[in-house]
């Protein structure tokens, strides 16, 4: 899978701890029993606007399966550390497989 993922941070510096966090979810999902063809996470923190004192991160997944496409969005509203990060990723790879479960089943019924 390591060849289908691609990760990307914007706004911030690029941290090799929320990637490994990242790469292990992934393989979760990928353990699932359904074959992805590509990842692509985007990690970003938006610029900081004069009015706002905290950055809420926000990660993006874009799966490719052989039948459909998922792409999940999360945000953290919180103040800006390592944890609402993880929680941010934690509930997007969350959702995704959930969409990728509820895609599934459908298919097997039909």
């Amino acid at each position: 899978m390591d060849d289908n993922l691609q990760i990307t941070f914007r706004g911030m510096s690029p941290s090799p701890a929320i990637e490994l966090l990242i790469r292990e979810h992934t393989e979760r999902l990928v353990r699932h029993g359904e074959r992805i063809h590509r990842c692509r996470v985007v990690v970003e923190q938006p610029h900081r606007h004069h009015s706002y004192k905290a950055r809420p991160y926000m990660v993006r997944l874009d799966l490719s399966t052989p039948s459909d496409e998922v792409v999940v969005t999360r945000e953290s509203a919180e103040v800006p550390t390592h944890e609402p990060l993880q929680h941010a990723i934690r509930g997007a790879f969350a959702a995704a497989a959930r969409q990728l479960e509820t895609r599934g089943a459908k298919r097997r019924l039909a």
